[in-house]
C-alpha cells in the first residue's frame, strides 16, 4: 500500500461504524414471530441470539435476518449455514413460500413503527465502535472527503449519526435506495472524485466484488476486523495480494495506517 492518502474514505456502516448487534436481533425476533407465530423453540432466546450474532456475517441484506432464525431454529449446522447460506436462504424462501420484496417490507415497517413509538429504545440497542465518532468528527474538520457505502437505509444511517452528534450530508450517504452492487457505487464516486478510492468494509464478499472489478484496480481495500467477520474470513483476506486486514485503532487513527 502506498503513501499517497486517498481522494476518498469510503466507509460501510454496519460492522465498521456501528454495530447494530442487538437491534439485529430484536428486529428479527420480532418479524420472525409475524412469520411464525406461535411455534415453540427448544432455544432459549440467549442461546439464539448468540448463535445469530455468530453467524451474522453471512447475512448481506437484511431481509435475510428472518430466515437466519429459521435456519437456526430448525436446526441447520453452522459450517452449512457458513459456507453455503445463499443456498440455505433460497431453500426456506421456498418452502415457506417467502419473498425478499415481503420479508424486507416486514423489516423496514417493524422498524418504523418501532422508531415511532419508543425510538430511545430502538437507539438503545445501537452501539458506535469505539473511537469512530471522534475519528468522523475529526476527519470532517481536517477535510477528508468521506462517503458511506450501505445495504442499510439512508434514512437509519442519518437518524444514528445525528444522534450521536455527528453532522453526515445525506448526499455522501450511499444506503439501500441506490440498488446498486457496492463496485458499481464505487465506481460512480471514482468518477467524481477521482482515483484512489479507499473502502473499509467488514463483508469479505463485497471486498472480493470490488477486487474482481478492473475499473476499481487502483482502490485500496480494507477488512475491518472488528466488525462482522469469521476467522475464515480473516484468513483468506490476509491471503488476498488485494486486501489488507485493519484493526479498529488503525482505523481511528487515519491517516496514520501502516501497510500490513
Amino acid at each position: 500500500m502506498g503513501q499517497l492518502l486517498p481522494r476518498l474514505l469510503a466507509l460501510d456502516f454496519d460492522g465498521v461504524l456501528c454495530n447494530g448487534l442487538r437491534e439485529y436481533f430484536q428486529t428479527s425476533w420480532r418479524v420472525y414471530q409475524q412469520v411464525w407465530p406461535d411455534q415453540t423453540i427448544a432455544l432459549s432466546l440467549e442461546t439464539l441470539e448468540h448463535q445469530f450474532g455468530q453467524l451474522r456475517p453471512v447475512i448481506t441484506v437484511g431481509w435475510e435476518m428472518p430466515l437466519l432464525l429459521r435456519a437456526i431454529v430448525e436446526g441447520t449446522p453452522t459450517p452449512e449455514i457458513l459456507q453455503d447460506w445463499p443456498t440455505v436462504r433460497d431453500r426456506l424462501l421456498a418452502k415457506y413460500h417467502l419473498t425478499a420484496a415481503d420479508l424486507g417490507q416486514r423489516v423496514d415497517s417493524l422498524r418504523d413503527r418501532w422508531i415511532q413509538t419508543d425510538w430511545p429504545s430502538w437507539l438503545a440497542l445501537h452501539d458506535f465502535y469505539d473511537g469512530v465518532i471522534a475519528a468522523l468528527q475529526r476527519w470532517q474538520a481536517q477535510g477528508q472527503p468521506l462517503a458511506i457505502v450501505t445495504t442499510k437505509e439512508q434514512r437509519f444511517v442519518t437518524y444514528l449519526l445525528e444522534q450521536a452528534g455527528v453532522s453526515f450530508p445525506p448526499e455522501a450517504i450511499y444506503g439501500k435506495e441506490q440498488q446498486q452492487p457496492k463496485p458499481v457505487i464505487l465506481q460512480a464516486l471514482q468518477s467524481t472524485y477521482g482515483a484512489p478510492l479507499w473502502f473499509v468494509e467488514d463483508r469479505l464478499g463485497a471486498l472480493l466484488q470490488v477486487a474482481a472489478t478492473p475499473a476499481l484496480g487502483a482502490t485500496e481495500l480494507f477488512l475491518a476486523t472488528w466488525g462482522y467477520t469469521t476467522a475464515g474470513d480473516r484468513a483468506q483476506a490476509e491471503a488476498d495480494p488485494r486486501i489488507h486486514l485493519l484493526n479498529l485503532k488503525q482505523f481511528c487513527e487515519f491517516p496514520h495506517w501502516l501497510s500490513p
